[in-house]
């Protein structure tokens, strides 16, 4: 490593050390807000950048829209919430379907990333999430979970489906072949990343295999809203 790259790198390690303390505490703050907020409309602007400031893996982050439907959907819903993938959203899962005794189960594959998450959740007092570490396997014409489905709900009425990573093998078409059995007629599913072609062909075929349809949301960085039909 050059001097260049070798003081950007120690730079970068500074900068971290000393704004860690600040977004623990603008993240501890803005989830307070979200708590607060519970029966109210939207998440205020302010708590939106708070959350995604106090966060800090802002490039990999779930961005505003996406943020509020999260919210707004696992308030909404009567049952247990799936997501695939983790991170900021799943504190926001766990905080809101703590406050009726609803279960959220987190799959993820990256055990640095699960513990990380897991960290965050005891940091923030934040009970009721199972984050479930399942290693991607190989189903022949994709990669998916290895999801503990026999321990599982069959009723999940939300999925907030952000993983696994698109670059792997069929991205995230996975959910609806794996765990279609375990979703209850009207579940909710919120697909990241929706304007990428690989998930633009994902939600074709779960429409066409589910006989539904879906509608794209938002524009900074469109989603995707599906519903499973009864």
């Amino acid at each position: 490593m050059n001097l260049l790259a070798s003081t950007k790198k120690r730079a970068a390690r500074f900068r971290n050390f000393v704004n860690t303390p600040y977004r623990r505490l603008a993240l501890r703050r803005a989830l307070q807000q979200v708590s607060e907020s519970f029966t109210t409309g939207e998440l205020a602007t302010a708590t939106l950048y708070n959350l995604i400031y106090g966060w800090g893996d802002n490039s990999w982050s779930a961005k505003e829209e996406f943020i509020q439907a999260t919210v707004q959907a696992a308030r909404q819903v009567q049952g247990p919430i799936l997501e695939c993938g983790s991170g900021l959203t799943t504190l926001l899962l766990g905080l809101v379907a703590g406050k009726t005794g609803r279960r959220v189960w987190i799959l993820e594959h990256n055990t640095s990333w699960a513990k990380k998450v897991q960290n965050a959740l005891a940091r923030h007092n934040i009970p009721g999430v199972n984050v479930c570490l399942a290693q991607l396997r190989n189903y022949q014409s994709y990669v998916w979970y290895t999801a503990p489905k026999e321990h599982m709900p069959t009723d999940f009425a939300l999925v907030v489906c952000d993983g696994p990573p698109g670059e792997t093998l069929g991205g995230r078409y996975g959910l609806l072949p794996q765990m279609r059995a375990h979703l209850r007629p009207g579940c909710i599913v919120l697909l990241d990343d929706a304007v990428r072609p690989g998930e633009q062909q994902i939600l074709q075929r779960w429409a066409q295999e589910l006989g539904s349809t879906y509608t794209m949301v938002g524009s900074a960085k469109p989603f995707a809203r599906l519903v499973v039909p009864g």
